[in-house]
This record gives structure tokens, sequence and C-alpha cells, in this order.
């Protein structure tokens, strides 16, 4: 028999090579950008140091359209988990890698991301942990905490503003998780400081956190978000247009937000979005005997009556989406079954020959979905909705070209 050791040492080079690869091929390389003038304005990261981007800019047809995307990464809604973010690159541009490679709808190529290769991609570094909206000018000496994410926020795109996007034709604010929850809590801010001539729309990837009922029969997310907004004091960064009516923790969930919102917005999500089944669905907190420890990490490990629970909460979450974005005939929406979170920046999901798609059969579409484990065969029933909703995707992007 040959050495396994020797065997396990080729793989994983094989592997960093590949990876490699598709880094450059993707526009590896691009190197970040200290703000470092922000920090005159008290616009820093958890640990006081300056606000961080990656830009990689547009040519031909483009030169004058904006991609804007923001950072993922969760939230710290107390002292102990901010400490723990603080020197990390999740709090600190200083611990940051110095380049990073762009993909999905982020990407350069064109045949992997037709509409917006040649555009200003921005990806926008996430240090504050409150989805960009902290405002706090006091500073505990004992934690040297700075939850300023507003500011931050604000910072970025005034030197994005001073580098081009004042002249912006198209733009969209975009993000990830706890990034896509900024795209929507920005969004009418953003199109605000661009040109009235420009065309401007906001893209929420895995952010359309919804104000869920947990297994216990409560709200614990409810709790964490207030836990967010308190520590920040992000209730004065919030849309006024949703404070005014509700409590300042409910503006954190899309489903308020998107009810007043004048800015187009565009949600791409998960019906079984896996962060929201394990930490709204069935949190820790709501679920202490850890009856459903082995279901929300794997669905084919629930019980017939927790997927039945699985497929309510599914309920839950279109119910929100209706009530919220769905309420607004200019917003458009690409909700999948997938066991998932965040589906943009992947190339291999945004756009791809085994990219789900509406030209192609449906039973081939069915075929691929179910041989990649997108969803156990009792979810497959809700497909109808997964490709009526990559015609209103296809639709929502025609409206830029």
């Amino acid at each position: 028999m040959g050495d396994s050791r020797f065997s396990h040492q080729w793989c994983y080079l094989l592997f960093l090579v590949c990876l490699l690869l598709l880094i450059r091929a993707e526009g590896g390389g691009i190197p970040i950008t200290i703000v470092e003038t922000a920090k005159a304005k008290g616009a820093v990261c958890l640990d006081g140091s300056p606000p961080a981007y990656h830009l990689q800019r547009g040519s031909g047809s483009g030169i004058n359209n904006w991609l804007v995307h923001m950072e993922g990464g969760g939230w710290c809604d107390d002292i102990t988990s901010c400490l723990e973010r603080k020197n990390t690159y999740k709090g600190s541009s200083s611990k940051m890698e110095k380049t990073m490679g762009f993909s999905g709808i982020l990407g350069s190529k064109q045949a992997a991301n037709p509409d917006f290769y040649n555009w200003n991609r921005i990806k926008i570094k996430y240090c504050d942990g409150s989805s960009f909206t902290g405002d706090v000018e006091a500073v505990d000496p004992k934690t040297q905490l700075y939850f300023r994410g507003e500011r931050v926020w604000q910072a970025v795109i005034d030197d994005l503003l001073a580098k081009g996007m004042k002249n912006a034709q198209n733009a969209i604010l975009s993000g990830c998780s706890a990034g896509g929850l900024a795209a929507i809590l920005h969004c009418d801010k953003f199109k605000s400081l661009l040109p009235a001539t420009a065309r401007v729309k906001c893209v929420s990837d895995a952010g359309y956190f919804i104000h869920g009922k947990d297994v216990a029969g409560g709200f614990e997310i409810e709790n964490f978000f207030g836990g967010i907004v308190g520590l920040h004091g992000s209730v004065k960064s919030l849309p006024p247009s949703c404070t005014s009516k509700n409590k300042p923790e409910l503006c954190f969930f899309p489903q308020y937000v998107t009810q007043t919102m004048q800015t187009p917005l565009f949600v791409i999500n998960s019906g079984y979005d896996f962060w929201q089944l394990k930490n709204i669905m069935a949190p820790s907190a709501a679920d202490p005997k850890g009856a459903w420890k082995s279901c929300k990490l794997d669905l084919t490990k629930c019980s017939a009556d927790q997927l039945k629970t699985v497929q309510d909460y599914r309920l839950q979450f279109l119910s929100a989406l209706n009530t919220g974005a769905g309420s607004n005939p200019s917003n458009g929406y690409f909700i999948d079954s997938c066991y998932a979170h965040c589906q943009s920046g992947s190339a291999t999901v945004w756009l791809a020959d085994k990219s789900p798609v509406v030209a192609n059969t449906v039973s081939k579409r069915l075929l691929y979905l179910h041989l990649h484990s997108c969803f156990p065969d009792s979810l497959l029933l809700h497909l109808h909705r997964f490709f009526l909703l990559t015609y209103l995707f296809s639709v929502f992007k025609s409206s830029f070209i």
C-alpha cells in the first residue's frame, strides 16, 4: 500500500492549486483600500481601526455603473461577543486579508456574470457587528469598543462617491446575510446620495430575516436583535419610516422596513435558510434539551413532526415576505427551497452550466437539485415556486438592460 500521508498531502496541494486558479480566473488579487480619512469622522471598526473595502474598476459600457456589496458575518449583541470579534477580521481592518478574489455577482468574467462583470464592483468589509447601523459616541475605556457601524458605511460611500460613484448611471446596493440586511436598512439612503437620474436598486441575499416564532412558541430572535439595536445605538440609524410606527428592534426585521421602502428591492433567499432554521426557528434558548440539535444541522435527520415544523417555518417566511417586500409591486424576489444561506457569491450558483434556469426542462432541473442534496424529497412539492420566481428574477434584471 502507498503512503497515505503523501496521498493526503498531494490531494491538499492539488486542492490549493485549483483554489488559486479559481480565484485568479474570477478576479483574484484585488487589493484592500483602507479609508484612513474616516478616523477623523469617528468612522471606525470595533477596535478603532479605519474601515476598508475592495474595489475592482469597471470598463467599457459599465464604466458608470456601480455594484456595492456589503459583506456579512453575523452580529454581536453584548460586550462579550463584541470583544470576541474585536481582534479578528470581523472587528478590525488590521486583521483583514490584503487582497481577495471576486466571484458570483461580483465576478469579472462575462460568461459567468454577464450583467455586472464590467461594472465598478465593490465589497465593503464588515467590522462593526451591527449591519452597519451603530452610532455611539462614547467609548468605554475598559473595553475600548467602538460602536460606529453607520459612520463606517457613510465613510465608505463618501469615498466611493469621490471616486466616481457620484456620476453613476446605474447602481445596486447589495449584501449577503448581515450585509443583506444592511442592504435593506440603507437602501433608500443609498438612493438619496446618488444622482436623481441614476437608476438605483437594492439586492438582499439571505438577509430577509423574519420575525418568526420559534419551536417554544416565543420570539427569541426579537430579544437578540433588540440587544444589537440597544448596544450599538442603532435607533437613529434605522429607517425613520419604520421606527415612527414600530419598536426600534422590530425595524431590524425586513418585513417591517420594506413596507415603507421607496427604492426597488430584490430578495434572494431560501425558504429553508439554514441560518434562520438554526437561529430563529430552533435557537438553543428555545430548545434547552437539544431535541432539534441534529435536525437543524441536517434535514435528513428530522422526524416527520420536525419536518412539518420546518415546512411551517417556510410558510411563516413567505407570509413575512408577502406582507413586506411583496407588498410593493416594484420589488422582486427569488425564493428557492435549498438548505442554504447566501447564494449570489458563488460562481457555481450564480450562473453556470448546471445552475437552475427557466429555459431547460423541469425534469432536468429536478434531477440536478436532487442529486446535489439541495433539499429532501419531502420538499420537492414546493418547486413550482422556484421556477416561477426564477422568471421574476429574470424580469427584474432585464430592467437594467
